[in-house]
């Protein structure tokens, strides 16, 4: 029996392996060509992700941390993903700013995730950004 080139995904070594390769795949040149095998990564990642979802409620911004560094990626690149400057990212990871739809949607495109993921409330520190937390129930609710 001939040896499969993608298997279901049976550890946090391969699952890994299959986003870092899929990530590859999609930036690569011949992307389109392999659209059949992207489309193979995304479902063995998205399988791997629903069963092992630590907590469906995840913090957006914990979230975002997380990929940022599963990635080895800086503040500067999630900006350029978003297509927002560093400021700005720099304050939705301090909680001082929500994220936008347009952020919500890039980031989510970026990193093959579900724009719910992202769009849930979460806390804003300070008295001042009371008002963005509100907004950012109100968009979630949307």
């Amino acid at each position: 029996m001939p040896t499969l080139k993608y298997t279901v995904i049976k550890s946090d070594e391969q699952y890994k392996k299959y986003c870092y390769l899929l990530e590859e795949i999609d930036f690569s040149d011949d992307a389109d060509e392999r659209e059949d095998e992207i489309e193979l990564l995304t479902l063995l990642i998205k399988t791997w992700d629903e069963q092992h979802q630590a907590d469906p409620e995840l913090d957006p911004v914990e979230l975002v941390k997380s990929l940022i560094a599963d990635h080895g990626l800086s503040q500067n690149d999630l900006a350029k993903i978003a297509g927002v400057g560093k400021s700005y990212i720099s304050e939705i990871l301090n909680y001082k700013k929500s994220m936008s739809k347009d952020v919500i949607r890039e980031i989510a495109n970026h990193f093959k995730i579900q724009q719910e993921a992202l769009n849930r409330h979460y806390r804003l520190d300070g008295a001042a950004n009371q008002k963005n937390s509100n907004q950012n129930l109100l968009k979630s609710t949307e």
